[in-house]
């Protein structure tokens, strides 16, 4: 499974894109995990060489508008390309329960009626519950209430063909709550706001974020042999995967990766 990073800043960046990623199988079919807070979510989808024709599964964790306006977007042109007769299948749309009238609502309120006509047949806002499972890409991924005190979010356990295990913990702290989604996984994506040598500066901590040192910590402690950060600031981003691994591995032993926008692994 090809994972590309495609944002990797928290709400307030302007030099990268807000955090997002995307899964993509041997087919090129994708699975996307948020959208970030705009319209150029479409620029570096085009920049990842992932087209919205196969693109029929998305997950929003939560209601913030660095993680939703995307796919406001993407509603809007996936719509459009249905209408074209150039969009092949449905398009789902994973969330929990509350936030789906809210995406509707935009929409009705932004989009033309000739592409919000497909809401509800061919655009499908699918609500799931905690510890939920589903197929995506031929693997199952179970969505899970991070017990978040902001805004209700969720992440997810993905249980890959070839038996690897991948967690999103969305853009919050590990949670003990969530431990057994996290407990064996290979992968662990989990936010790292800024150093811990800089958070009285940042002040992670006010904004329920961590940093570098506790995500490390959790990954250590729970023997997770793939590490990846992000949502973090950016306010010396030529030099955050110096800095950020540096400080990372005075806590951590595995295989820390601090990535760029744009940036690919294989998994």
């Amino acid at each position: 499974m090809k994972l590309t990073i495609l944002g990797t800043g928290n709400a307030a960046v302007c030099e990268c894109y807000n955090t997002c990623f995307a899964l993509t199988n041997e087919a090129g079919e994708t699975f996307l995990t948020d959208c970030g807070g705009g319209n150029r979510i479409l620029k570096v989808l085009k920049d990842a060489g992932i087209p919205l024709t196969k693109i029929h599964d998305i997950f929003l964790t939560h209601e913030h508008i660095d993680h939703l306006l995307g796919l406001i977007w993407l509603i809007r042109m996936i719509g459009t390309e249905m209408n074209k007769g150039t969009y092949e299948g449905d398009c789902r749309i994973y969330c929990h329960e509350d936030l789906k009238s809210v995406i509707e609502t935009i929409c009705k309120m932004t989009i033309q009626q000739k592409v919000t006509k497909h809401l509800g047949q061919r655009i499908q806002l699918t609500p799931v519950e905690d510890g939920e499972s589903r197929q995506i890409l031929d693997s199952q991924v179970t969505f899970f209430d991070i017990g978040s005190t902001k805004a209700k979010q969720y992440g997810f356990r993905m249980i890959l063909p070839e038996g690897q295990v991948l967690t999103c913990l969305g853009d919050e702290p590990y949670n003990p709550l969530n431990e057994k989604y996290v407990a064996g996984c290979d992968w662990l994506m989990h936010e790292a706001f800024c150093l811990y040598s800089e958070a009285d500066r940042f002040k992670p901590y006010e904004k329920h974020h961590s940093t570098v040192k506790e995500a490390c910590e959790t990954a250590e402690a729970m023997n997770i042999p793939h590490l990846i950060l992000y949502h973090t600031e950016e306010k010396n981003l030529a030099r955050r995967k110096e800095l950020y691994g540096a400080e990372g591995r005075q806590y951590y032993r595995g295989d820390l990766q601090v990535p760029d926008d744009g940036e690919v692994f294989w998994i």
